[in-house]
């Protein structure tokens, strides 16, 4: 697929870069179409008069690029002093982010700046005409724009093929794996779907966590199992035009890892960060993430981790070397702001530092993500140059499904999880389900 090659290219381009740009240039005005009334303007806002934003984003909690998210904005406002900014943060290992944003979104109280998924969950204010298309602020700012490399914002287009989020890093997604423990128990790392059971068996009778996922927060155990049982193009359709059989292998993997006892004994209350933690503490010899989880682990298990594809699912279309990952995130500039005369420019400078390439270079070298941007990543450990490597190698590299069926019906695929593995729902329920979900959403 031409996305994927686009990717590819620039994920290969990422283990040979040394060169770092950084461009900041003025903002432009759009004009008034052909025939329209020329609104009045409104008089430019003083030019060191106070302004106040709100920056929403997900680099709270534990994320690994907290404090350089913070520290790229203290640089802004120790260059412009009369700028004060609310650094209103959430976890994205809370659910709740999304809710927040959607309220938010739906009910006058957006934020200046928003940083938040590209893709279906994006669909509803976008459409709505809440944020901004970039389109015409970045060919207006040249050094801006070529700071970034162009894939990045290719990926970051909605369907109507407009620009509206600014990226930052990307990431990559793989089945994370301990080689001290499988070492030590004189295991094959799990390349394979048999390699994996092998292990599963043999960790759960030590009473070692083979495979550390939560039921609920099954995000990256669905996003891995539908990508190795369906394969890239079937998992790129979504299940709007139908269901494809394969997807029900998914699940069936999933209840096979679960008779064989690769999960928690509590994978049924636990959460995501709950998860990581068993992995970060030694443990579980595995579990399913993202590049961005590797700052959040312990030293040792950093040092002795390795990441690999998510294995085919048996009878599954998938090769075994695809991956999930892109650049699924960035930032969206709320379409009020942008009309507000006294925040306007200070807005569009604040996302031009937030997404410039010395910033991009900060916060890729903090959470190991692909930078959006052609720039040296420096100090990341042995596990994060693993993820790029196997991310030049992959046969493919897929947005995450939740980025192609609906909220509401990536939800019903999540609430299927616990039922089908403890044989309380069938495979074929559970896809036949989340179908009439997608089906009520898409109307």
């Amino acid at each position: 697929m031409k996305r994927t090659s686009m990717l590819l290219m620039s994920v290969m381009l990422l283990l040979s870069m040394f060169l770092a740009a950084c461009g900041n240039s003025g903002s432009t005005n759009t004009p008034a179409a052909e025939g329209e009334t020329p609104k009045t303007e409104t008089p430019p806002a003083e030019e060191n008069a106070p302004v106040s934003l709100r920056v929403f984003s997900t680099f709270g909690g534990t994320d690994a690029a907290r404090e350089a998210f913070q520290a790229a904005l203290d640089e802004f406002t120790a260059a412009h002093p009369n700028v004060k900014i609310e650094n209103d943060t959430m976890s994205a290992n809370d659910d709740g982010f999304r809710t927040k944003v959607n309220t938010d979104m739906n009910s006058g109280n957006e934020p200046d700046l928003l940083f938040y998924f590209i893709g279906a969950d994006a669909e509803g204010f976008v459409n709505a005409g809440k944020v901004v298309p970039l389109n015409e602020i970045l060919d207006a700012n040249a050094d801006w724009k070529n700071g970034f490399i162009p894939d990045a914002l290719e990926l970051a287009k909605q369907k109507d093929g407009n620009i509206y989020a600014a990226p930052l890093t990307g990431f990559y997604e793989g089945l994370f794996v301990n080689k001290k423990i499988f070492e030590e128990n004189g295991l094959e790392l799990p390349t394979d779907w048999a390699k994996l059971t092998t292990a599963v068996k043999t960790l759960s009778a030590k009473g070692i966590i083979p495979l550390s996922v939560p039921f609920d927060q099954s995000h990256y155990l669905i996003e891995h199992t539908i990508l190795s049982a369906a394969g890239p193009e079937s998992q790129s359709k979504g299940l709007i035009d139908g269901i494809d059989p394969n997807w029900e292998k998914a699940y069936v993997a999933m209840k096979e890892l679960y008779d064989l006892g690769a999960f928690p004994k509590d994978a049924a209350t636990i959460d995501l960060s709950m998860s990581g933690n068993y992995y970060s503490e030694g443990l579980a010899a595995m579990t399913i993430e993202g590049s961005w989880a590797v700052g959040g682990w312990s030293d040792d298990t950093r040092d002795n981790s390795t990441v690999l594809p998510f294995p085919t699912v048996p009878d599954g279309a998938g090769s075994g070397n695809d991956i999930v990952g892109g650049f699924g995130s960035g930032f969206y500039l709320s379409k009020s702001t942008y009309d507000d005369a006294a925040k306007k420019d200070t807005a569009v400078e604040l996302l031009k530092h937030l997404t410039s390439p010395a910033t991009i270079q900060k916060i890729a070298s903090a959470n190991g993500g692909t930078p959006a941007a052609d720039v040296e990543v420096t100090g990341l450990a042995q596990v994060a140059l693993d993820g790029f490597a196997m991310a030049a190698k992959a046969d493919s590299i897929s947005a995450p499904v939740d980025s192609k069926v609906s909220q509401e019906t990536f939800g019903n695929l999540r609430a299927s999880v616990q039922p089908v593995v403890e044989g309380k729902k069938t495979p074929t329920q559970a896809i036949e389900e989340a179908k009439k979900t997608e089906d009520a959403n898409k109307k």
